[in-house]
């Protein structure tokens, strides 16, 4: 009989279901360290929410683990990839709060609008000021949701009810799901540029963070209202806080922060912000939820079902690992690079695997793709178990083709993404020393190492665009580590390929695009 510990408090509902499927359960959630690895052995999972933290040396002592449960979506506080090597399979619960931060959201985008925490405070002092926090309506008002996942998703849900004109910016969500939805699907331009109010979720990532800083801020309809319940660093909150003084951003509601709790108060303090210390998942129902989530999926582990939501994989069969290996940071890459290659409303992708790795069990480099396609874009945690309910979540057409035909190199991986419009190919190899390499993009061969940053330019193969692209580059101060041109005839249409010291940005992708026979510039950063 499987034995549960749980160690961390959880709502009666998640244990109750682990005795109806016939589990041994204890709780207890006040061990010592010395305390849980003295006992942890006898355990096949751990059921924790924050408190307890899972080290390396325990999961090390947990000989009978299968199964590490987080009864909430953050895994910090385990050790996933001492779990990974364990072959323990670590599980979070990343849809129990959605409706609770949606509607947290929502009442903060209220609170904002009519300056409801201000009024309370002033009249629970003993003042009775009504001009002083004279509000606005949400009515007819236009708001921008940056991340249209579950969370986004249901707000859009409950402004619309409320009158808003919402406008959606996600690469992965299509003109169907917006149109259904009753959004208006957009670019973050449009987003930054025409709304009355903005709120973002979207995970933390390096393509996120600072996404909204002193430039957006400047671009925005002055007295814009900004709401954050996803993850704090989203906006520039020194920025922030300037743009407030200013009187450009009429003011922002915050759940979370940079720091938390946070140690720069400044934000705080003003009085047009309304804060709240991370209340998202803060509710009964969701503190349920994630207990019921989890342990479901616990269950599902331990039966030998399938199962989803885990943040790592079992270890694939050895001879199977020992084929694959090579691949796996191939197709990463070639899932990041596709993401900031190509335009949003991604509608299908075809995974050609060419050559003797074929040969081998391929739907598990399929995921890795898809992890580094989707990670950028997503609140949830995309890892190689959740990566294709993900993208069939959203509407994206998967598909693998295998041939043992294969020219040049003994092993290549295509990946076919069609877009409306047009279709873009890329396709990438590895080398004797097994480092990943991109040969062929839009038929346009070449042999460049995806790490760092890149610069992708469309242009005409003619004299002197190469030594203008240089001068631009070398007068915003960005230094050339590598090139190569890919064309197919003299004088035809070429692809140049920069590596560049320094990551490059939307300004100065719009001046190299000025130069002549450059059709169009893209930076790619690794």
């Amino acid at each position: 009989m499987p034995r549960i510990l749980v160690s961390d408090p959880i709502t009666q509902a998640g244990i109750d279901l682990f005795k109806e499927a016939g589990f041994e359960v204890e709780v207890k959630t006040d061990h010592t360290k010395e305390e849980l690895l003295a006992k942890i052995n006898k355990f096949d999972a751990l059921i924790v929410r924050s408190q307890t933290k899972v080290t390396a040396d325990i999961i090390e002592a947990a000989s009978n683990l299968k199964v590490i449960g987080r009864a909430g979506v953050g895994v910090d506080n385990v050790d996933v990839e001492a779990a990974t090597k364990k072959g323990i399979i670590v599980l979070n619960a990343p849809d129990g709060n959605t409706i609770s931060t949606a509607e947290l959201t929502v009442a903060m985008l209220l609170a904002l609008a009519r300056n409801i925490p201000q009024a309370h405070a002033s009249l629970k002092s003993g003042a009775w000021d009504r001009k002083k926090y004279t509000g606005v309506e949400v009515n007819g008002k236009t708001l921008g949701i940056v991340g249209m996942g579950r969370i986004g998703s249901e707000v859009a849900k409950r402004m619309l009810a409320m009158g808003m004109n919402v406008l959606a910016y996600d690469p992965f969500f299509t003109e169907e799901k917006a149109a259904s939805l009753g959004v208006k699907l957009t670019d973050l331009e449009t987003i930054i540029t025409e709304s009355d109010f903005i709120t973002v979720h979207t995970p933390l990532t390096p393509e996120t963070k600072g996404l909204f800083g002193a430039k957006e801020f400047a671009r925005m309809k002055k007295g814009v209202r900004l709401v954050n319940c996803a993850r704090g660093g989203i906006y520039d909150e020194e920025a922030l806080a300037e743009a407030i003084k200013s009187g450009q951003v009429a003011g922002a509601a915050l759940d979370v922060f940079t720091s938390e709790p946070p140690t720069d108060r400044t934000l705080i303090d003003l009085p047009q912000t309304v804060v709240t210390p991370h209340l998202g998942a803060s509710t009964r129902e969701a503190q349920e939820n994630v207990a019921v989530d989890v342990a479901i999926e616990v269950i599902k582990v331990l039966k030998g079902e399938s199962f989803k939501n885990a943040v790592n994989l079992p270890p694939l069969r050895p001879e199977v690992r020992s084929a694959l290996e090579p691949y796996f940071g191939l197709t990463e890459v070639l899932g990041k690079f596709l993401a900031q290659f190509i335009p949003p409303s991604l509608k299908k992708v075809e995974i050609s695997y060419l050559g003797e790795v074929s040969k081998s069990e391929t739907s598990y480099l399929t995921t890795l793709f898809l992890k580094g396609l989707l990670q950028a874009s997503l609140a949830e945690e995309v890892n190689q178990v959740n990566a294709l309910f993900l993208a069939k979540e959203r509407g994206l057409k998967i598909s693998e083709k295998k041939s043992l035909d294969v020219d040049v190199y003994s092993s290549m991986i295509r990946v076919e993404a069609g877009v409306e419009g047009e279709t873009c190919t890329v396709t990438g190899t590895i080398n004797e020393k097994k480092e990943a390499r991109i040969v062929e993009i839009n038929g346009y061969r070449f042999e460049m190492a995806p790490t760092g940053n890149m610069i992708i330019i469309d242009h005409t193969d003619q004299p002197g665009v190469i030594g203008e692209v240089g001068n631009i580059l070398g007068a915003n101060r960005v230094n050339i580590a590598a090139m190569q041109v890919g064309r197919k005839q003299p004088g035809g249409k070429a692809i140049m390929i920069l590596s560049v010291d320094t990551p490059v940005d939307a300004e100065l992708i719009q001046k190299i695009e000025t130069a002549k026979t450059v059709t169009r510039a893209r930076a790619i950063s690794f």
